[in-house]
């Protein structure tokens, strides 16, 4: 039976991350967290193992693009989740998946379909 694949989640608002890691779960992916914390969010992307990541682009007014950058520099995929216009981004973010909040889980597991390493699925 193949591994699952590890996602970190980061998300800010409490009941939306249950509802997200369960329906991710059931999707058969393995959820790394809930982090809720730009401070956590940060250290789990330092230290902790997943394979892909879904991001809240704001945490409690703090901003998650110190984790993509860390994700970046170790290669790891993901998504931004957000509920602002995309004039707040960065540019060098743009050329990332973003989904705008509230979103289905069914465009949730599109997104992390399209940036699954290769050799996960």
């Amino acid at each position: 039976m193949p591994q699952a694949i590890r996602i970190l989640l980061v998300e800010d608002e409490a009941i939306l991350a249950m509802v997200m890691a369960e329906e991710l779960t059931d999707s058969g992916y393995e959820v790394v967290g809930p982090v809720g914390r730009l401070d956590k969010a940060v250290a789990m992307a330092r230290d902790a193992s997943f394979d892909m990541a879904l991001l809240d682009a704001n945490l409690h007014g703090e901003r998650v693009f110190p984790v993509a950058d860390i994700l970046i520099e170790r290669g790891v995929p993901f998504v931004f989740l957000t509920g602002y216009a995309m004039a707040d981004v960065p540019p060098r973010f743009l050329k990332y998946r973003f989904l705008q909040k509230p979103t289905e889980i069914g465009a949730v597991l599109q997104q992390l379909s399209r940036i699954a390493p290769a050799d996960s699925v």
